[in-house]
């Protein structure tokens, strides 16, 4: 079998198969085509697990990024699991040949300061002041997402119980608790901006409208965001998400335990919320170089 035979046949398996969107498809292409080239020679199903190592080292020397050669390892073994089905007795090469870790990372978060200084360059009486704070207060207190934040829904809050029903990822709900300044500001922005403002009738529900009194989107609520951490002279490249990882470090680091901040923000997985882990640690060894006796010597 060829290289452009098998590949050819992988892609309808994909598209015909596993209904994988064009842009995916287009992704597997290209990463077979490198390999296809690589490989000159040697035809798809005489690949061994020795010259799939041998590639995967060329990837890497090529400089590409770590997850540029994670995708490029998952091309690989999806195709051969593909292959080892088409082809009898055919043994897959990649079969032992494990992912490289990636490299852990806290993304870009604000400091507690910075928070602060973001709330103060909020122009309360200029137009969406009001809406602007109301949102940023509503994404510290609860770490919601951006887009759960743009369908937050008025029948979603019970705020004389200080409580908000999420919608979030696969239709999953949860309730999270807020704290007596979130109610607040919400409770004014409510009964004294929102109930006085332009509301288009499919979206007299949602919480939080742009001027038009219609649908708040993902873009506008980045640009807002990104004006305040400009005009708070901020300079970090801040997003909505940057909100929403600075709300759980914030916790970790004032003593929050990593399972209920898991919870908080809706991971199915520990694994999604472990990137805050390593700040406990921080804290212990911080600890422990400020306090033990021996530690200063």
């Amino acid at each position: 079998m060829t290289w452009p035979q098998a590949i050819r046949n992988f892609m309808d398996y994909l598209k015909l198969e596993r209904g994988l969107s064009e842009h995916t498809q287009k992704a597997y292409a290209q990463d077979l085509k490198s390999l296809a080239q690589w490989a000159e020679g040697i035809e798809p199903t005489a690949m061994n697990q020795e010259a799939a190592r041998h590639f995967i080292q060329h990837v890497a020397k090529q400089g590409r990024s770590a997850n540029s050669q994670s995708r490029m390892r998952s091309t690989m073994r999806m195709f051969y699991r593909f292959l080892v089905d088409e082809v009898e007795g055919l043994i897959n090469p990649m079969e032992g040949i494990e992912a490289p870790m990636k490299p852990s990372y806290l993304p870009v978060f604000l400091t507690e300061a910075e928070m602060q200084c973001l709330f103060d360059a909020i122009e309360r009486g200029a137009p969406g002041g009001e809406r602007d704070h109301a949102m940023l207060e509503t994404m510290y207190a609860s770490g919601i997402r951006v887009s759960e934040l743009i369908e937050l829904r008025i029948r979603d809050l019970d705020l004389d119980n200080k409580v908000m029903r999420v919608i979030g990822k696969g239709d999953k709900q949860r309730l999270l608790p807020l704290h007596d300044e979130a109610v607040r500001v919400l409770k004014h922005y409510l009964l004294q901006v929102r109930a006085h403002g332009k509301v288009q009738p499919d979206f007299s529900d949602h919480v939080f409208l742009n001027q038009r009194g219609g649908r708040l989107s993902r873009v506008s609520v980045f640009k807002r965001l990104k004006q305040l951490v400009e005009r708070a002279g901020i300079e970090k490249n801040i997003s909505p998400h940057s909100i929403r990882h600075s709300f759980a470090t914030h916790l970790v680091q004032n003593g929050a335990d990593i399972r209920m901040v898991q919870v908080l923000l809706g991971h199915v997985s520990i694994t999604s919320t472990e990137i805050y882990a390593h700040l406990e640690q921080k804290q212990l060894e911080d600890t422990m170089k400020r306090y033990h006796p021996q530690a200063n010597r």
